[in-house]
């Protein structure tokens, strides 16, 4: 048995040498921008992790960029692990070598949802401010048709967005179990969601909940309210004083505007126009995020556009970034396929 593992880890360690010894490399840069001046506090300089292929620092190749955006609670931060996952598919030939880039998108409330509010117009900031910086600072293929967006939870409800309103500037996108793409499950008012929300009155009891300070990062990026303190935001659903529900069907309609289900007949055009559309969820993701995607796939169908929808056996968070998950088997294999590279 100890000779089986020592033979074991020995294969293990040999297949992942190439991707260790030629590896790529990290560079963590800063980006400040006009586009996300507000007055609540939010940073207007964003700090950036850019991943250069092996290679990149001996060639003048120029190389196609993939815009990841990452998700609730999460920031720029390239992890080894997911450095070791861009190397290892490099290294094994899923994808030629690339430009990948993470920009902090973070917030007080721990997500922008990549959107344009009074708390800084992070969707216009990633599709032009972002894009111009890489195709200035790095060596780029400086075309939508070698730009893609992609991203998970959160950043996969962005990265959709952007590929819908921006086909101009990104020609192909892959959701990794995206959410908030409707109001469903915990976001829906028959959740525990709202009336949680309702109990808590400080930004530091909303930091320590979960899905009321979800909610509160929706009304911050869709339905932003100076003079509504603490949280500066407008909310659809509330109860009264009896117990009984209320809706704002005003800012129910604001948060419709900005969520992919209810996108598709004003982008499709848009949609029609891109090189690739895919987006997928885990089996075991949780209600939400199985029924949203599934409905966004079954419009897109309705409404004709070509796509790519996957359901796997995984949860929300399963095997995403990591050898062998999606990331490395299912999105950058997409971008080889859909992006273009430089002629060999």
């Amino acid at each position: 048995m100890r000779r089986y593992a020592f033979l074991l880890s020995f294969i293990m360690l040999a297949n992942w040498l190439p991707a260790q010894l030629g590896g790529g490399s990290v560079v963590i840069d800063s980006l400040p921008s006009d586009r996300l001046e507000n007055a609540f506090g939010e940073p207007t300089t964003r700090a950036l992790s850019v991943y250069l292929p092996p290679g990149y620092a001996t060639s003048s190749t120029r190389y196609p960029v993939i815009y990841y955006l990452h998700g609730f609670l999460n920031d720029h931060t390239l992890t080894q692990e997911m450095v070791a996952t861009l190397d290892e598919a490099i290294a094994a030939g899923r994808i030629p070598p690339f430009i990948l880039v993470v920009s902090d998108s973070k917030t007080q409330v721990d997500g922008s949802f990549y959107s344009n509010s009074s708390f800084g117009n992070f969707e216009d900031y990633l599709a032009y401010d972002l894009v111009a910086h890489m195709d200035a600072r790095y060596r780029t293929r400086s075309d939508r048709l070698s730009r893609g967006v992609t991203g998970h939870s959160m950043g996969g409800y962005g990265a959709l967005k952007l590929a819908m309103r921006h086909p101009d500037v990104f020609s192909s996108v892959y959701a990794l179990s995206p959410g908030a793409l409707t109001v469903v499950g915990e976001y829906g008012p028959s959740s525990e969601t709202y009336r949680e929300l309702a109990a808590i009155n400080s930004m530091d009891a909303l930091l320590e909940s979960y899905f009321p300070k979800v909610i509160v990062a929706f009304g911050r990026a869709w339905s932003p309210n100076a003079d509504k303190p603490p949280f500066y935001a407008d909310i659809p659903f509330s109860y009264d004083a009896d117990g009984l529900l209320v809706v704002q069907s005003d800012v129910l309609d604001k948060w419709y505007a900005e969520m992919p289900v209810h996108m598709i007949d004003e982008y499709r055009d848009n949609l029609r126009s891109l090189t690739a559309i895919k987006f997928d969820w885990g089996r075991n993701a949780g209600d939400r995020f199985v029924r949203q995607c599934e409905m966004f796939s079954q419009r897109l169908e309705n409404a004709g556009v070509t796509h790519f929808a996957e359901e796997y056996i995984g949860t929300h968070t399963s095997d995403i970034f990591t050898p062998g998950g999606r990331v490395s088997t299912d999105m950058l294999p997409f971008f080889s396929e859909y992006l273009e590279f430089a002629a060999e």
